[in-house]
Formats: C-alpha cells, structure tokens, sequence
C-alpha cells in the first residue's frame, strides 16, 4: 500500500477532523500488517505542507517523520525520474503525481492511496483508491 503525501497531511489536520481520524486509522492500520510504503518524495512533501500550509512545530515535523520510519521507503533515483517523466506524457498527469505512481510501482505496491488521481484509475498497474471519497 503506498501512501501518497496527502494521506499523512489529513492525519496531521486540526481542521478537518473526519479526514484526519480516517487517515490515522488508515496508517495505523498498515503498522499493524508492516506492508506501508512512501518515498522520499512524499517525505519531503509532507514537511513543506506541514509546516508552511498547517503552520506545524518543524520540530514536531522531523518527530512524525521519525515516526513513520517504519514504512518502507523508495529513494527518488535519476531512472524514476525518467520514468516519471514518460509516464507524465503518457498518462496526462502532472510530473509529480506521476513520480508517485512509478515509485509505488518501483515498490510492488498494487494500490496507491491518494485524493489527487481518479478513484478506480489503474495506471502502470498500480490501483489508485481515494480512502477519504
């Protein structure tokens, strides 16, 4: 299962208290089976939309992420980029959702959790589900 960055935002959310109780439940549910994935991107993401769009503590940011040290973790390499790219073109999507698809699918992950693609998309082979629709 692959957890794409707004995923950890909503847990993180004072302000919507219905994604974030569904999106803590949604990682915690993959602590209890160890079978969640995230890369770097998404780590990097979630720290610049924490602490710039929440106004979270950094330091409270680096804790979460240490947290979250458990998750397997996809390095975002120079042949994830390109792939990225080829399936930005192909696929119509934005470059940065793109390099979520393919490193989810560089992590054998069948299904990427996300709000940002269209629920029921299958792309690359990897299952795109929006939890919180």
């Amino acid at each position: 299962m692959f957890l794409d960055t707004n995923i950890i935002v909503y847990s993180l959310d004072q302000s919507n208290t219905g994604k974030r109780k569904i999106c803590r439940d949604l990682i915690r549910s993959l602590a209890v089976d160890s079978n969640g994935v995230i890369s770097t991107q998404v780590m990097q993401e979630f720290y610049v939309a924490a602490t710039v769009k929440l106004g979270a503590d950094p330091l409270l940011v680096k804790d979460i992420l240490r947290s979250l040290e458990w998750l397997e973790t996809v390095t975002v390499s120079p042949m994830l980029i390109k792939d990225a790219i080829d399936c930005s073109l192909i696929n119509r999507l934005s470059f940065w959702d793109a390099l979520i698809v393919v490193s989810a699918e560089s992590a054998h992950c069948e299904i990427l959790w996300t709000e940002d693609l269209n629920h029921g998309q299958v792309i690359r082979g990897v299952h795109i589900e929006n939890p919180l629709k």
